[in-house]
């Protein structure tokens, strides 16, 4: 998305009247954007409708209208028949459910292609935010901003029935297997920071290229977040299994909206997903279209 940030104007030599000058501060504090903090937080101290967030009238790339990303294929069970326009699925719910938030209604909703990779490179972007499983981290935050997390997540490893790795009770018992994650992703950091396997990692482009590895036996595990792990095994690739979970950073590994650099909205998006956590939107969502990924061994 473009960034639309206010640049600081130059300064007049000529002096306005003061009754002048607090109408314009007044006329401004009304419609300027929510500021948000560069490591892509909310700014403290704002209410959901203040500082600029206004209902369906805030600076998106095309006026009274919320441009939303995520990538293609849209996997279940964050999308549904990878239709992201549809509703369906837990993230595509919750972009609705922050859209509305906002003011924006289904219908003055749309939606793009934003590559993984591309969505949380530099640059601008085509979108207003995107949806699409990224963790919230202090290395990506040096190049997009992100909302408040929405979801709390664990990375899980699931392997081919018949092979060695199907019967790991530790993260030792990973460190020999031929293990595969998609690029840039944190279930790639979870091998190679957490497993610390013998054996070089595969890493894919995609999680479908990863899933065609993992039939094809060229890899005997992947790890991927633990409810992407259940729905592969059980609709995907049933000749592999959920091994187990890993414990969770002492922080927690969030999923975050992710928006352009500095943009006027990150507040605002942030404001809207605190709201549905606090009123239970976002625990009763999960519960709908998450509630097969309950839980799985622990691996320590």
């Amino acid at each position: 998305m473009t960034d639309l940030r206010l640049r600081p104007g130059r300064r007049k030599s000529a002096a306005l009247p003061v009754a002048a000058l607090l109408a314009a501060a007044a006329a401004l504090t009304a419609c300027a954007p929510q500021d948000a903090k560069t490591d892509g937080t909310a700014a403290s101290g704002t209410s959901g409708t203040s500082g600029g967030c206004a209902p369906g009238a805030l600076a998106t790339r095309t006026a009274g209208t919320l441009t939303i990303g995520t990538d293609k294929p849209a996997y279940d069970p964050w999308f549904s028949e990878d239709k992201p326009e549809n509703g369906k699925g837990f993230e595509s719910a919750v972009a609705y459910a922050v859209a509305d938030r906002l003011g924006y209604p289904k219908e003055k909703v749309t939606w793009v292609v934003a590559p993984f990779n591309k969505a949380t490179s530099p640059g601008p972007k085509d979108f207003d935010f995107d949806v699409n499983q990224v963790s919230v981290s202090a290395e990506r935050k040096q190049a997009v901003d992100f909302s408040s997390g929405y979801y709390d997540v664990r990375q899980a490893v699931i392997a081919l029935k018949n092979s060695k790795a199907a019967n790991a009770k530790s993260i030792a018992d990973l460190k020999g297997a031929k293990l595969g994650a998609q690029v840039g992703t944190t279930s790639l950091d979870t091998i190679t920071s957490t497993i610390k396997p013998s054996i070089q990692p595969a890493v894919f482009d995609s999680n479908d290229l990863a899933k065609a590895a993992l039939k094809n036996g060229q890899v005997e595990a992947l790890v991927v977040d633990l409810p992407t792990a259940f729905y592969i095994t059980g609709a995907e690739v049933p000749e592999a299994q959920v091994v187990g979970q890993f414990e969770s950073a002492s922080q927690g590994e969030q999923f975050g909206l992710v928006l352009d650099k500095g943009s006027r909205l990150t507040g605002c998006v942030s404001q809207a997903v605190d709201a549905l956590r606090a009123d239970g939107t976002l625990a009763k969502l999960e519960k709908q279209w998450l509630s097969d990924a309950v839980s799985a061994p622990v691996l320590k």
